[in-house]
């Protein structure tokens, strides 16, 4: 057995779960699992910018890999196909060589939307939720169009290789300022729901809620990586957001926001729907898994709603909702055979605090400091919560997992 080739082998299908967008844990076991498939031990050790692999032969030898991950997205398509790969190795056990060709298979077979999909998805995602939360259909068309631009701003610096940070800031300001020229020409009729709905696009809820689970499962250096992240990330957003506030106070008279609008549950659900739609599109979700992911925001939103109208308080209607977001994605994800977070990333999205959020930078922009502190500790409470739920289902689950061969 070739060990350099074995070692080069695990190590690259590591490398591309972790651009794809893949959990820490995942990561992880997917090396060791190949691995220990040729009767390898092996110690790996991932976080969100680097992986690192060591090996011990059986005649005494040691080996180690080194890899350091870029800045990647949220590739559904690439995850599946990887960790599908990662299981026929595993049980198949062939030669490396013959692995690695299926590695390359696996690369180049991998989907991805074309661009003028993926600005679709942006419009859908943008102003599916910006009625969700409250606007009419003039705000979900600004916010569909914000959305757009987010999407072309975004494409257009990723040619240049920019960093994150500035590209958030380069999409919340353009974003923005768009929706206050829409709110002064008169097209929306909610400049903050415009702003919410494409907002959504640029929220690292996903980031929040990996960083909670790599920390409750003990990855601790992965977690606070992740909270970097995530800080960093709200940082851009109310860094964009308020400049182009102050601008457009500077240059026009914004109108007044008026109270958000109240749908009823249909009509709530059809907007996640289409919000969801638009997210199954960015996350680059394809096949019938797309159906499914959809279906799970819709499920996810109306345990919230069945929860509030028996009573329940808002954080424990957050609680339970995410609790069957995260079992719909647990359930499909053995139906499938494919990774419970494709189906996760894109249920839990009506979930996601994207009102919070805005109003909690916008009392920042306007120097509200108590409404700031108000405002931010309810959303980070919301937050916090639906993690817990997540990782309340996905702890369950791996311990079922673990206890099963023993009962066997």
């Amino acid at each position: 057995m070739d060990h350099e080739k074995l070692l080069d082998l695990a190590g690259e299908l590591g490398y591309q779960l972790a651009m794809s967008g893949a959990e820490t844990y995942r990561i992880e076991e997917s090396v060791q699992r190949i691995l220990a498939a040729y009767n390898i031990n092996a110690e790996v050790f991932a976080i969100p910018n680097c992986i690192t692999i060591s090996l011990h032969t059986q005649d005494g030898k040691s080996a180690t890999r080194i890899r350091r991950i870029g800045y990647h997205g949220n590739d559904m398509d690439s995850v599946e196909r990887y960790n599908f790969l990662s299981r026929r190795i595993c049980s198949e056990k062939p030669d490396p060589v013959v692995a690695a060709q299926w590695l390359k298979e696996t690369k180049s077979s991998c989907k991805s939307y074309k661009l003028w999909l993926q600005l679709l998805g942006h419009a859908l995602g943008a102003g599916g939720f910006a009625v969700f939360f409250g606007g009419n259909l003039r705000d979900a068309l600004c916010s569909g169009i914000c959305g757009i631009l987010i999407g072309l701003t975004a494409w257009f610096l990723e040619k240049f290789k920019t960093n994150n940070f500035f590209k958030t800031i380069a999409c919340a300001f353009i974003m923005t300022l768009a929706a206050c020229i829409f709110g002064v020409l008169g097209f929306a009729h909610n400049v903050d729901m415009v702003v919410i709905g494409a907002l959504m696009i640029l929220v690292p809820g996903l980031i929040f809620t990996n960083a909670m689970r790599d920390i409750i499962f003990g990855d601790t250096n992965s977690g606070i990586n992740r909270i970097v992240q995530v800080f960093l990330i709200a940082a851009a957003i109310a860094l964009g957001t308020g400049v182009a506030w102050n601008l457009a106070s500077t240059l026009w008279i914004l109108p007044e926001a008026p109270a958000p609008l109240k749908y009823g549950f249909a009509m709530q659900c059809i907007a996640a729907m289409i919000g969801c739609t638009g997210f199954a599109i960015v996350f680059n979700v394809h096949g019938r898994g797309y159906i499914l992911c959809v279906l799970g925001g819709v499920i996810t939103w109306a345990a919230y709603c069945i929860a509030s109208h028996f009573g329940c308080g808002e954080l424990l209607c957050y609680f339970i909702s995410s609790l069957v977001a995260a079992a719909h994605s647990e359930v499909m994800a053995r139906i499938r055979k494919h990774p419970a977070i494709a189906f996760l990333v894109i249920s839990i999205f009506p979930l996601i605090p994207g009102a919070g959020i805005y109003y909690t930078t916008n009392q920042l922009v306007l120097g509200n400091m108590s409404e700031f502190a108000t405002k931010g500790t309810h959303t980070i409470a919301i937050a916090g919560v639906i993690a817990v739920g997540i990782l309340l289902v996905s702890t369950i689950v791996r311990l079922y997992n673990e206890l099963k061969p023993r009962k066997a």
